[in-house]
């Protein structure tokens, strides 16, 4: 009998073990691919965590809320930044400049809502100079590290769908001015899609139905491709953790890094007040004495329009996705691959599929498939000592999500110019506006110049008048 091929030998391999876990079905089109399409889809079946994947498949078929104690929960305490003292800057600005922390962006995501085909931190949108939002971000890394004379490291976690377009896209711009090895990228993990039965879809005969499996496995990926590792070995404690669609981060912000090591917090989080009682973000949240966010799309109604007797909403923390992770903890986290401990979110979706029976590929007009994905914030309830800290809004958080409308490309570029036109009127500038009280110009301030309203001060720039409708950059 001839020795099986190499892939031949891996095809056996795989059938047993998706056979064991009742997913062969994978494998049903195996005949008819050539040999580059038989490696690729046993590439994508490599990805599944199958140890896990009786558990997901269960959760795919079953449909049950959350089962929240009302009569448990109680609003959070949050430390608002102002409260901070000097003492949280004055600690956290000794953290930068001993090199203990690194930035980390989040930024598996693609530009399809915005219009765009590319990584999402690729889309450009600062209201002058049109800089994409990966470019904001690393200025404010560079701008950080010449401020405290330490050069910091940034880690970029993207997707399979756009981690060669991201380096690419960092490479062509020569990395904005970072050196190249300050600059780390790595690929979350994926997860299978399932029909309503449980089983896994393919999206074509060679390829599986993968998605990112959420931003909770950000912290997983750190562990298993080594960054946690490379953490450790250049002396980071800490992670300041933010999103690739957020440009108004304050991506390494010495008041909430000091306050994180000062309050002995393993995970920090900042919150702002919600803009309504049904706004589509997180909310913090206490139950039994322990941090948690349920979310938007989780949270009773009855809970979410709550108002105490002095007319305040009763849970009001919203979660904007920046934190500060102790490495530490999540080296204990992850320690344990097969026990990482963050719940799975259930998500149904329109998933195109291949049909077992006809081998056509699908494109269905409803929700047909169920998605699951971790979320970071679920981390909150293991880690010791938490802290929730308030933001401004007007400073801090203007996510650019949707081509239009809310949390969209032309809110993002308003905000900007808002804050920009905030600090310049703060140092002297006359700033036109309109009968609106909208700024009647278009600003924009590099982060290579500030940072914040405090070092622009610093900056001791002449005053001068902004003539309306004109477009000014400052660098």
């Amino acid at each position: 009998m001839p020795e099986a091929t190499p892939l031949e030998a891996r095809y056996q391999e795989c059938r047993r073990r998706f056979r064991e876990v009742g997913q062969e079905h994978v494998l049903h089109f195996w005949k008819e691919l050539d040999a580059a399409r038989r490696a690729e889809l046993l590439e994508d079946l490599a990805r599944i965590d199958l140890a896990q994947l009786p558990a997901q498949a269960r959760l795919a078929v079953t449909d049950q809320p959350p089962n929240l104690d009302l009569s448990r929960l109680s609003p959070v305490k949050v430390i608002r930044r102002e409260q901070a003292g000097p003492e949280a800057l004055a600690r956290g600005r000794l953290l930068l400049a001993a090199g203990k922390v690194a930035a980390f962006t989040v930024a598996g995501g693609q530009g399809t809502r915005l219009g765009f085909d590319g990584p999402k931190g690729a889309f450009c949108i600062s209201p002058v100079r049109n800089k994409p939002l990966f470019q904001l971000f690393a200025e404010s890394v560079l701008a950080t590290s010449r401020r405290y004379g330490r050069e910091i490291p940034w880690y970029i976690m993207t997707s399979p769908a756009n981690d060669a377009a991201t380096r690419e896209f960092f490479d062509r711009h020569r990395h904005f001015g970072l050196d190249p090895r300050s600059v780390t990228f790595f690929q979350q993990g994926v997860m299978p899609a399932f029909d309503r039965q449980g089983k896994i879809l393919l999206d074509q005969k060679h390829r599986v139905a993968l998605s990112p499996n959420g931003h909770g496995g950000s912290l997983l990926a750190l562990a298993q491709t080594g960054m946690l590792a490379d953490l450790r070995q250049r002396g980071i404690d800490y992670i300041s953790y933010f999103q690739v669609d957020n440009p108004l981060v304050y991506a390494l912000d010495p008041v909430f890094i000091g306050l994180h090591d000062l309050r002995r917090s393993e995970m920090s989080s900042k919150s702002l007040p919600k803009a309504d009682d049904l706004e589509r973000v997180g909310n913090f949240v206490m139950l039994d004495g322990r941090l948690m966010v349920i979310e938007y799309s989780d949270m009773p109604e009855t809970l979410a329009r709550a108002h105490n007797p002095d007319g305040s909403r009763k849970y009001d923390a919203g979660s904007i996705a920046i934190h500060i992770l102790s490495r530490d903890f999540v080296e204990r986290l992850t320690a344990d691959p097969a026990a990482f401990a963050l719940p799975w979110h259930r998500a149904v979706k329109k998933v195109p599929y291949v049909d077992l029976a006809t081998g056509q590929r699908i494109e269905p007009a409803e929700p047909n498939a169920v998605k699951l994905e971790s979320f970071v914030f679920d981390a909150l309830p293991l880690a010791e000592n938490p802290i929730v800290v308030e933001t401004s809004r007007a400073e801090e958080f203007s996510p650019v999500k949707n081509a239009t409308g809310v949390d969209s490309v032309e809110t993002t570029r308003r905000d900007l110019v808002r804050r920009a036109a905030r600090w310049l009127e703060s140092v002297g500038f006359r700033v036109p506006r309109r009968d609106d009280g909208e700024p009647d110009a278009l600003l924009e301030i590099s982060p290579l110049l500030a940072l914040d309203a405090h070092q622009l001060a610093e900056r001791r720039l002449k005053p001068d008048t902004i003539a309306r409708g004109e477009k000014r950059y400052f660098e």
